[in-house]
């Protein structure tokens, strides 16, 4: 009753020592604690958070856990508390070993903390002294003298030293007392020693009882019987050949492999001197597993696997026995000690990883902690660690004796490469090195570090006016060397200074695929070129961005019909009455129809054709200038009155034309001479008829005519400096100013400017840029003005 009560109070006890020694390695700490054995599964061990001051609350998400090796676990954390995860049998888990203390990891993360717990099992006399058999003999003979001895089989108490055999106890007898050799690892023997000669005369056996005691409170015993046969002389014991006998043996050697040969000799003749060998009866069935005793040669051979690692020891008792009848025999003890070898290659462990590392982490930064193990000793179990490959990580040895961490050596980019297999080679130091390896894979997580690059720097594009609006009309791409998120690119145009809002304001763009869309349709004769710019954003933290320059340049369509300068009536419509006399000669300049094309190139290149005409042998037009000439003289039959219609066309794709009326009235050339006028003098190339007087008059009005248009110039460039020095600028304008016409078109004033043509010549298409729009300061009703300063004309785009 009193062993269950002790028995269940040692259960109840949880938490005897805690010992704790923190460490700055790692943000380490040790605590130890001490649990009885037999425990019952979910007994609680100790409260590792709360010794160890940690945050329960933190305890899941910073991952506290135990770092288990290859074997079952013993015990379990919850919430921070240690608990039996299976009952413990201290004779199972430590063996033969006086101290037993389980060590184990716990891990917890972010950041990193390593905490060793020695969990101490005391030992709990839970066995009682057995012996390996009930009973015993022991052939005795009679001639054996007081005072010899015969050791006995030893009881087995799995217990540690306080609760293991304290003592053995012999059954009352008159020639038998009790000695006790204590053979430490291997416990107490008992010896039989003899008291008194034994008689067989007098008694052929004595039973004996044998009794172990251990020393547990109450102490457990157990019981053997010997039954001790008296034997008839042989009065000659074997004599072995040394006193002490000891070997030495190479772990992992043959099944088979001789350690050594013993021997010893009886002085006895025939049967009785005959010698055979085998174990001491104290050799147990662990050892007898390991080696053989040859009967007849006394040869000790190998039987089993010898490890270093598991008893570097062996201590065996041989016993040499003669074949007389009653056989006498001797025991004498044979040390094997156990050679190391390089038989064990390193173990790897890996106590904590982080399997993702910022790219932008600093050298020195901790990826992973290892611990490696060698279970040889010596330099065979000294382990070297290193990485093979060239990769930006190396090991760092720490405090603790074969722990290593994976650090950072140089700054990394994801960029180059994302993905590293860093594989850890431990290699130990043995003559015949042997070594181990293991491979982690680490991955290089994104940091927003490049910014969006264009593919093209600066872009170009060419649109033709009239465009739809809100069609695309281009689009621009930007690539982003990061992932996820820091790659996803939006874009934008800015928009900053009056101008360039103004044109950008007509834009827009798609924010996700920087498809670039007009909101209105341009036009060629307003707008040639212009600049703006996009900027691509990366959706990181903090957001990168890059701008880039867009040149668009506006190519022109024909879509501006050609412009009757002249004839222009008062009402505004192309109509014109021109007065010739009736004597003219053939070639004679009739008129000139003059008109321009807001367009360029072919667009904007006019050719002139006679659509109607009353006589087509009187008439002609060229086609390239517009002049109206006759082809002969008029005769008297021919009508006073000739209408012709012209056709002004330009040379586009698609042309686009305008017509013009000259109403052409012959008058005799008195009638002539008095309805002339300054413009009809001018235009006259024939003077041949025109009388002295007539050319003193002309002279005279163009004179007062050429003063008058100098002053008006000179007042126009003072007040519209703008509109000339962009004229004076252009580059087809070759310094001369010889011709100038402003004209009315609807509410706009329009002056064209250009240098001397001859007479005939054809005009090249071009830019329509030397015609120059003035504000309108005359009075509505105001007439239009033509002025010419010199013979011939011509003009970029204008047709005079």
């Amino acid at each position: 009753m009193a062993r269950r009560g002790c028995r269940a109070w040692l259960e109840r006890l949880v938490v005897l020592i805690v010992s704790l020694d923190l460490t700055l390695n790692f943000a380490s700490a040790q605590l130890r604690y001490s649990i009885p054995e037999e425990l019952a599964a979910g007994a609680v061990v100790g409260n590792i958070a709360k010794d160890l001051g940690l945050d329960t609350s933190a305890l899941n998400s910073r991952g506290f856990r135990i770092v288990s090796g290859s074997t079952e676990p013993l015990f379990q954390l919850n919430n921070g508390i240690l608990h039996v995860d299976r009952k413990i049998d201290r004779e199972e888990v430590c063996e033969r070993i006086s101290t037993c203390v389980i060590n184990i990891k716990t891990v917890l993360e972010n950041p990193l903390e390593v905490h060793y717990v020695a969990i101490e099992v005391l030992d709990v006399n839970d066995h009682s002294p057995t012996f390996s058999e009930n009973e015993t003999n022991l052939e005795i003979s009679e001639s054996a003298l007081p005072g010899a001895r015969f050791q006995l089989q030893g009881a087995r108490d799995p217990d540690s030293d306080m609760y293991s055999i304290q003592l053995y106890r012999l059954s009352q007898n008159d020639h038998f007392r009790l000695e006790v050799k204590d053979r430490g690892e291997d416990g107490k023997i008992p010896v039989l020693y003899l008291h008194k000669a034994l008689d067989k005369e007098t008694a052929r056996s004595h039973r004996l009882l044998l009794t172990a005691v251990d020393g547990g409170k109450p102490a457990r015993s157990g019981t053997m019987g010997i039954l001790v046969n008296v034997l008839d002389v042989n009065d000659n014991m074997p004599v072995f050949a040394k006193d002490s006998y000891a070997a030495v043996l190479n772990e992992n050697s043959p099944i088979g492999t001789t350690i050594m040969q013993v021997n010893a000799t009886d002085l006895d003749d025939g049967l009785n001197g005959e010698v055979i060998y085998s174990f001491g009866n104290n050799v147990n069935n662990k050892l007898r597993k390991l080696f053989e005793v040859d009967a007849n040669t006394g040869e000790i051979i190998v039987k089993g696997l010898i490890d270093f690692e598991a008893k570097d020891r062996y201590e065996l008792d041989i016993k040499a026995s003669d074949r007389g009848p009653v056989p006498l025999a001797t025991e004498k003890s044979v040390i094997i000690t156990i050679v190391d070898l390089n038989d064990n290659t390193p173990e790897i462990e890996v106590t904590s990883f982080s399997r993702a590392i910022p790219e932008d982490s600093k050298p020195g930064t901790t990826v992973a902690l290892i611990s490696v193990n060698d279970n040889d000793s010596g330099v065979n179990g000294k382990v070297i660690c290193y990485i093979s490959e060239d990769v930006p990580f190396t090991l760092t040895p720490s405090l603790q004796d074969n722990m290593y961490s994976i650090v950072t050596k140089s700054l990394l980019d994801r960029e180059q490469q994302s993905h590293y297999d860093v594989t850890i080679i431990a290699k130990d130091a043995g003559e015949k090195a042997l070594s181990s390896h293991r491979t982690i894979s680490v991955t290089v997580s994104d940091v927003n570090d490049n910014s969006p690059e264009f593919s093209t720097s600066p872009y170009t594009f060419y649109i033709t006016e009239n465009n739809a609006a809100g069609s695309s009309l281009f689009s621009v791409s930007a690539h982003d060397c990061d992932e996820g998120d820091n790659a996803l690119i939006s874009y934008n145009i800015v928009r900053n200074g009056d101008q360039h809002k103004k044109i950008t304001s007509f834009l827009n763009i798609n924010s996700e695929n920087g498809v670039i869309v007009a909101l209105k349709s341009f036009d060629f004769e307003t707008v040639k070129t212009f600049q703006f710019q996009v900027v691509a954003t990366d959706s990181g933290t903090p957001s990168l961005s890059s701008n880039v320059t867009v040149n668009v340049f506006i190519l022109d369509q024909n879509d501006n019909a050609p412009v009757i300068l002249y004839p222009l009536s008062s009402n505004g419509s192309a109509e014109g009455v021109e007065e010739i006399p009736r004597n003219v000669n053939a070639g004679h300049l009739v008129s000139k129809v003059r008109a321009y094309d807001a367009d360029i190139g072919y667009n904007g290149w006019l050719l002139f054709s006679l659509q109607e005409v009353t006589d087509h042998s009187l008439f002609g037009l060229d086609r390239y200038t517009g002049q109206i000439r006759t082809l002969r003289s008029f005769t008297e039959t021919d009508e006073a009155e000739h209408k012709l219609l012209i056709l002004v066309k330009d040379n586009g794709n698609i042309s686009l034309s305008a017509t013009a009326t000259v109403i052409v009235k012959v008058v005799e050339p008195k009638e002539a001479f008095a309805a002339s006028d300054v413009k009809s003098a001018a235009k006259d190339e024939e003077g041949n008829d025109v009388t002295f007087y007539l050319m003193i008059t002309l002279g005279s009005v163009s004179v007062l005519f050429l003063i008058s248009i100098i002053v008006l110039i000179a007042m126009q460039c003072s007040k519209s400096t703008d509109y000339t020095s962009k004229y004076l600028q252009e580059t087809n304008y070759d310094g001369t100013l010889c011709h100038s016409i402003q004209y009315r078109s609807g509410d706009k004033r329009y002056m064209l400017v250009g240098p001397r043509m001859s007479i005939g010549s054809t005009i090249v298409p071009g830019s329509h840029a030397n015609t120059l729009v003035l504000p309108d300061r005359r009075r509505p009703s105001e007439e239009v003005r033509k002025i010419t300063l010199s013979q011939g004309s011509s003009g970029m785009n204008a047709h005079d």
